[in-house]
């Protein structure tokens, strides 16, 4: 018998922020972002990633989306 699959990244998000009682727009806000996030850097995960992949990102969001600063904010 195989030990059950450990839950993907985005279902381990909405467990956490639902734990935490975040609303329902601020976890689809968190999933909508980190998945976005991860189609930008070609679908890597996470994991994988670092501090210049975030830059980017952000970097990503504040110029060619034009998204406001405050929604950057760590």
């Amino acid at each position: 018998m195989t030990p059950p699959k450990p839950p993907r990244l985005l279902d381990q998000v909405r467990e956490v922020v639902r734990l935490k009682h975040f609303s329902l727009a601020t976890e689809k806000s968190y999933v909508y972002y980190i998945r976005d996030f991860i189609l930008f850097h070609n679908k890597r995960h996470p994991k994988d990633m670092g501090a210049p992949e975030i830059r980017s990102y952000l970097s990503h969001l504040a110029i060619q989306r034009n998204v406001a600063a405050s929604t950057q904010q760590p």
